[in-house]
């Protein structure tokens, strides 16, 4: 009983220590990560020594990382690796095999054995997905080519880490090196593996199906439960790890349409577990050990991470042929370590491939990695701005002709505004910095170039200054500000029309220059609140005013406290009348006539003009006689307007 109270209190302590951590670096806007890392750091033997790690704990700790892989297993967009699986294979291999070699050489070159080479440079290939994803999110880059770009590598990332621990039994010699051996090994991890996707995915769904059916929520939470400790488990009896069962159950449950709700079930209990695991490997950090190794660990900083950005921006930039400026941004975000480290370094140590003193070099040096990233992430545009580059040259036609319309991107908005000039008459070139849309869209004929449209030269090709009009509709945030900045100081007197997909945006590119934003977010906002008032028999001419007008004040109503009243000129625009029309339907109304029918006496509503068979007659007699499918123009408030939909129908 002692021995239980003693595992609760330490339970106790390490959740409220990951909690404290929590809520400290949320209000710094630091990762979360960081924080169980910084506080089981504090509180664990190495500093004040309030909370000494204990096997109990780190067992427990060890459930997070089941859940932790269940759950990405789940939430892994196989659809989208499939739609880019090229992108990811290329971006991701390059990056992973690269990061190894070159960080494993460096190991290997300061005096680590080969096989401890391997293994840190495995460590710092990974990438905290949690993090990057989070950031890309609040700064609303996730869209943007450097962060599709991101995500792609990290998925790579996040698969390959079930090789990466299948590997490191070989690693640490449990296997022997001889062919016949190894083949024998590695013929049962595969039978082992094959077996456990081969339950998993003709088993598992049908089971799972067989409990949703029965309508039970908390039946479908123990499964849930079941599923992500059931996979793990069968994993270890068939001598893998209880990770890559836990992932592999994941995996192929992923696909099933249950999915969602098993996310739902396993991520709060992983939240806890997972706080947990990150505040014991803190626990193993030694202030005094880092202090004594602080050259060790300043060469991790320093060359260690600056290595996996050089490889990340080479891969982007010359692998890849991306713009300079996808390169930095994608090794900005990418060159911490990150969870799946953890979980490695963790799996490494029974093995004996990772000393104590490397250990706790990787530790610190991951530590000030995680916390760098935020600010290093904010600083690279500002590297990107300040810096010059001989710029590549772009590929294609001659210069445009004079009062064309120049469109920078050719993504859905620049292909569909293209076809409309394209009917109207109006000449255009287009700017795009994908290679392979280039291609497809010169060989249909259109006036396309190649280049990234945040440098100056590019731009100049379009010919801005002889331009009618510039339109920018690209995804990149960071390259629209550049853009639009450069495409004003070229065409000062050329209107610019901007998209952009978020708020925070608009304000700032009207100030390097824009003439009219776009905003999706705002757009789709103003279409819902149009059709609901449509739907509330609100006059279509008064919604489309006010529409028109929250777009002409900039969206400013969109973006105001919603404790501030709507301006009473804009509420005007929606309850006096406008010009409307409304059809008569087959009812009590037809064949009778105006006079009859007493319109404007009994609903307030002015007949402008009557249409029938495609002819309108404007100012209708009183002896004009209604016919099914007529339309009449009317002038009215919102509330004679329903009154006369209500008369014509027969139902007032």
């Amino acid at each position: 009983m002692h021995g239980g109270d003693d595992l609760l209190t330490k339970l106790l302590l390490v959740i409220a220590i990951a909690a404290a951590g929590v809520a400290i670096f949320e209000r710094l806007r630091l990762p979360a990560i960081a924080g169980f890392l910084v506080m089981g750091a504090l509180v664990g033997p190495g500093a004040l020594g309030l909370a000494p790690p204990s096997e109990d704990v780190r067992g427990v700790a060890e459930l997070g990382v089941v859940f932790l892989l269940f759950e990405i297993g789940l939430e892994l967009p196989l659809a989208s690796l499939r739609r880019a699986w090229r992108t990811a294979l290329a971006a991701g291999g390059l990056q992973v095999a690269l990061t190894i070699s070159a960080v494993g050489a460096l190991a290997w070159a300061a005096g680590a054995t080969p096989a401890t080479a391997v293994v840190f440079g495995g460590l710092a290939a990974m990438s905290s997905t949690a993090l990057v994803v989070r950031l890309l999110q609040e700064r609303g880059e996730l869209d943007a080519p450097h962060g599709r770009l991101s995500l792609y590598i990290l998925l790579f990332q996040d698969l390959c880490v079930v090789p990466m621990l299948l590997g490191l039994p070989i690693l640490a010699g449990a296997v022997p090196a001889a062919p016949g051996p190894l083949a024998l090994a590695l013929a049962k991890t595969g039978g082992a593996l094959g077996v456990l996707f081969g339950v998993a995915y003709f088993v598992l769904p049908r089971v799972l199906d067989r409990v949703a059916r029965l309508g039970s929520r908390d039946l479908f939470s123990l499964f849930a439960f079941l599923l992500a400790l059931g996979g793990a488990v069968a994993a270890e009896w068939l001598g893998l790890t209880l990770a890559v069962g836990a992932f592999a159950a994941g995996l192929v449950l992923g696909s099933s349409p249950y999915s969602h709700q098993l996310v739902t079930e396993i991520g709060p209990l992983r939240g806890v577990l997972l706080g947990i695991f990150f505040t014991a490997v803190g626990m193993l950090f030694d202030i005094r050990e880092s202090a004594r190794l602080w050259r060790e660990v300043l060469l991790f900083v320093a060359a260690v991470l600056p290595i996996k950005a050089a490889v990340i921006y080479s891969v982007a930039v010359y692998a890849l042929r991306n713009p300079r400026r996808v390169g930095v941004m994608t090794a900005a975000a990418l060159s911490q370590t990150g969870e799946f480290s953890f979980v490695l370094i963790a799996a490494a140590l029974p093995f004996g491939l990772v000393s104590p003193d490397l250990q706790q070099i990787f530790i610190s040096g991951s530590l000030l990695s995680l916390l760098a990233t935020p600010l290093v992430l904010a600083l690279a545009p500002r590297l990107l701005t300040r810096s010059s580059e001989r710029p590549r040259p772009a590929r294609g036609s001659d210069a445009p002709a004079q009062a064309h319309v120049a469109i920078v991107g050719f993504g859905n908005t620049g292909r569909t505004l293209a076809r409309v000039l394209r009917t109207v008459e109006i000449p255009y070139c287009v700017l795009e910095g994908n290679a392979s849309t280039v291609a497809e869209a010169r060989s249909a004929g259109e006036p396309i170039l190649f280049g990234d449209a945040a440098r100056r030269t590019t731009l100049e090709r379009l010919g801005l200054a002889e331009a009618r009009l510039v339109a920018i509709a690209i995804s990149d945030p960071l390259a629209t500000r550049a853009a639009v900045s450069l495409a004003r100081d070229l065409a000062p007197r050329v209107p610019i029309v901007v998209r952009t997909r978020y708020v925070a945006e608009v304000d700032e590119l009207h100030d390097v220059g824009a003439t009219i934003v776009v905003a999706e977010e705002f757009e789709a906002t103003l279409d819902l609140l149009s059709s609901c008032l449509r739907a509330l028999g609100l006059p279509g001419e008064a919604v489309e005013r006010l529409a028109d007008q929250m777009r002409s004040e900039g969206y400013e109503l969109l973006r105001a406290p919603p404790s501030l009243l709507l301006d009473p000129w804009l509420g005007e625009l929606l309850r006096h009348g406008a010009p409307e029309w409304v059809e008569v339907p087959a009812g009590p109304a037809v064949g009778r006539s105006l006079a009859e029918l007493a319109l404007r006496t009994r609903t307030g509503a002015s007949v402008l003009a009557l249409e029938r068979d495609a002819a309108i007659e404007t100012n209708p007699p009183a002896s004009a006689r209604l016919a099914g499918g007529d339309r009449l123009l009317v002038l009215a408030s919102a509330d004679s307007l329903e009154q006369l939909r209500a008369l014509l129908a027969g139902t007032a």
